[in-house]
């Protein structure tokens, strides 16, 4: 064999020992392109960690808010009813002024007073409508233990047997609720000779 023959063969298994080693072309791209997605897939996965986490942040900055906004709404909860009766002092400290003017009339300052005290009482009834507070009617109405508290009975001609006769104290209703019961005075019938 001739020298450039050989070195030609040589040449040729280095070459072919050399690419048993290098992967193919296409091997070498599916190794790139699986460890493309593997760290596309890592990146990812971060982010929805990062999103996650700050979703639950988020969420627990919403709780702690919420709590903080009903403890205080429960704090104030009656402001609103206590600015409405406001006004009612108001008239009663105007009314209590006006009873010590001197110079008028007795009989004058006192039906003066009485008309601002029955101004005063309508204007704070106005205001506990306004919160669903409802005075409820008892005389003439049969006795009622769940509205009612009976403090006594008495023999009446004209109101049937267990209605009420009269009242000491008017209940109140707040919405649907009883607010306070009626202290009344129950009929025992009529009279016996």
């Amino acid at each position: 064999m001739s020298e450039e023959k050989k070195q030609e063969e040589a040449i040729e298994e280095v070459v072919e020992s050399i690419g048993e080693d290098l992967p193919e072309v296409g091997e070498a791209q599916e190794e790139d392109s699986l460890e493309k997605q593997l760290a596309d897939a890592l990146a990812d996965a971060a982010e929805q960690e990062d999103h996650f986490l700050r979703v639950a942040a988020e969420f627990e900055n919403y709780k702690k808010r919420m709590i903080r906004e009903k403890a205080a709404a429960l704090k104030y909860a009656g402001e609103p009813i206590f600015r409405e009766i406001l006004p009612t002092i108001d008239n009663l400290e105007r009314a209590i002024a006006q009873g010590d003017i001197n110079g008028l009339d007795p009989q004058q300052e006192l039906l003066s007073l009485l008309e601002g005290v029955k101004l005063t009482l309508k204007s704070l009834l106005t205001a506990l409508e306004k919160f669903e507070v409802t005075p409820m009617d008892s005389v003439g109405e049969p006795f009622d233990p769940s509205n009612h508290e009976a403090l006594t009975m008495e023999p009446s001609d004209t109101v049937p047997a267990n209605h009420v006769i009269n009242e000491f104290e008017k209940g109140y209703q707040y919405k649907d609720r009883l607010l306070r019961a009626a202290k009344v005075i129950v009929s025992a019938g009529e009279q016996s000779s």
